[in-house]
C-alpha cells in the first residue's frame, strides 16, 4: 500500500463534505474510508498531529479526469500554487526520511507529484523555470525535484511507457540523495571547494545508491542511472570513469546541468531557458535525449515573460507546434498599458511572433505564483 502525509494533501479537504480518499493512522489503521467526512478543524489538527496517512492509489484516481473530483477541476486549478507548495514539503519529508521509510516515502511523493504535473504539465514547467516566489528553503531538494520534473517532461516527450516515465521521475529526484546538505551550501558559497567538499561530490552517486540499497530499493535500472549519471562517454565523468553510460543515466545528468543553470547561485545569475537550452545543445548537439528536454521546455517554456511583434508584453501559458511558437497570455495593449482582461496570442502569426525574452521583473503588472498559475490553468 503506497500513502503520503495527510498533511501533504490538507487543501484537498473540505471539512464536512465527503472525502475522496481514505484515511489512515501512522500503522496503517484505516480511520476514514472514503466518503467519510472530517467534521471541524479540530478534528483535522487531531489527524495530523498523530501523522495521518492517505492511500496514494485513491488520491491518485481523485486526480484524474472523470474521477471523483471531476466536478472540482476549476478549485483544483486556483489551488495549484498550494498544491505545489505542499508537494514540494511532502518531497522534503521524503528525502530525509529514514532507512525504513524512505521507500515508501519516495512511492508516495512520487505518485502526489505526478498527479499534479498530470493536472497541469505547464504549471509543471512553469514551476522549474520561474523559480516560485514561495519556493523556499533547501536548494538540493528544490534542484532535485526540479530536475525531476524535467526528466519526466523529456521522457513523456519521447513517448516512454508510463512506468518507465516514474522510474525517470524517481531516479532523478534520488540522484543526489548523498549531497543534498551539501548542495545547499554550495549554492551560497563563494569560495573553491575545499578538498573534503571534493571528495565528497565525487562519491555522492555511490552514496546515494547505498542509501537506496538500504531501504530496499531493487530496481537495478534506477540504481544504475543513480550511480552513472556523472558518467560521460568519453570515460571522464566519475565515480567510476565509465564508458558505456546508460539511456537514463545520460537523461539525469543532462536534466541535472539544465535545471541547475536555471537557478541562480551565490557566485552566478539564473540562465533564461534559452541560454541553457543553447548551452546543453552545443554540449550535446547528437544526443536525442538532451534535444527531447530541451523540446520539451520549448525556447520560450510556460511562465516565461516575452515581448511580441505586436509590441505587447504577456506570459507564455503553453508550448506551441514549434519550440520557438509559445501560446501567450497578452497582458498588455500595444501600447504597453496593463490589460484588464488578457487575451491569448498563437505567437506562430507573424504579427503575434515573440520577438524577445525579458526577465521577469519586466511583467507590467505583479505576477504572483497564484496569478500565474490562474493564467497557465485558463487556456
Amino acid at each position: 500500500m503506497r500513502v503520503c502525509s495527510l498533511s501533504s494533501v490538507k487543501n484537498r479537504i473540505v471539512l464536512g463534505q465527503p472525502l475522496n480518499f481514505s484515511v489512515r493512522d501512522s500503522d496503517r489503521t484505516l480511520l476514514l474510508a472514503r466518503g467519510q467526512v472530517i467534521a471541524d478543524e479540530a478534528q483535522l489538527d487531531a489527524l495530523l498531529r498523530r501523522g495521518a496517512l492517505v492511500e496514494v492509489h485513491e488520491l491518485t484516481e481523485a486526480m484524474r479526469p472523470g474521477g471523483p473530483r471531476a466536478g472540482h477541476v476549476a478549485m483544483r486549478r486556483e489551488r495549484l500554487t498550494a498544491e505545489w507548495d505542499r508537494g514540494l514539503q511532502d518531497v522534503r519529508n521524503a528525502l530525509s526520511a529514514t532507512p525504513d521509510r524512505l521507500a515508501d516515502a519516495l512511492s508516495g511523493t512520487t505518485e502526489l507529484m505526478l498527479s499534479l504535473i498530470d493536472c497541469s504539465p505547464e504549471m509543471a514547467l512553469a514551476q522549474v523555470v520561474r523559480q516560485p516566489e514561495t519556493a523556499s528553503g533547501h536548494y538540493g531538494v528544490n534542484h532535485s525535484l526540479h530536475a525531476a520534473t524535467a526528466c519526466h517532461a523529456a521522457a513523456r516527450y519521447l513517448g516512454w511507457g508510463p512506468d518507465d516515465q516514474r522510474r525517470a521521475f524517481q531516479a532523478a529526484l534520488t540522484m543526489n540523495l548523498g549531497m543534498l546538505d551539501l548542495q545547499a551550501r554550495l549554492s551560497s558559497q563563494v569560495s573553491p571547494l575545499t578538498s573534503m567538499q571534493r571528495e565528497a561530490i565525487q562519491a555522492h552517486p555511490i552514496r546515494s545508491v547505498e542509501m537506496l540499497d538500504a531501504a530496499g530499493i531493487d530496481d537495478r535500472d534506477w540504481l544504475d542511472a543513480v550511480l552513472q549519471h556523472h558518467e560521460v562517454p568519453d570515460g571522464s565523468g566519475y565515480p567510476h570513469g565509465l564508458n558505456d553510460v546508460g539511456e537514463l543515466a545520460e537523461m539525469l545528468r543532462y536534466a541535472d546541468i539544465y535545471t541547475a543553470r536555471l537557478s541562480s547561485r551565490a557566485n552566478r545569475p539564473a540562465m533564461s531557458a534559452a541560454q541553457a537550452g543553447r548551452e546543453l545543445h552545443q554540449m550535446a548537439a547528437q544526443s536525442p535525449l538532451a534535444a527531447a528536454l530541451i523540446k520539451a521546455f520549448g525556447i520560450f517554456p510556460p511562465g516565461s515573460v516575452v515581448r511580441l511583434a505586436s509590441g505587447e508584453v504577456g506570459l507564455v501559458v503553453r508550448n506551441g507546434d514549434k519550440a520557438h511558437r509559445p501560446m501567450v497570455s497578452a497582458l498588455t495593449n500595444a501600447n504597453g498599458e496593463p490589460r484588464h482582461t488578457p487575451v491569448l496570442r498563437d505567437s506562430s502569426r507573424d504579427d503575434h511572433a515573440v520577438v524577445a525574452l525579458l526577465p521577469a521583473h519586466a511583467s507590467p503588472i505583479r505576477l504572483s505564483d497564484e496569478r500565474i498559475a490562474a493564467l497557465i490553468a485558463g487556456t
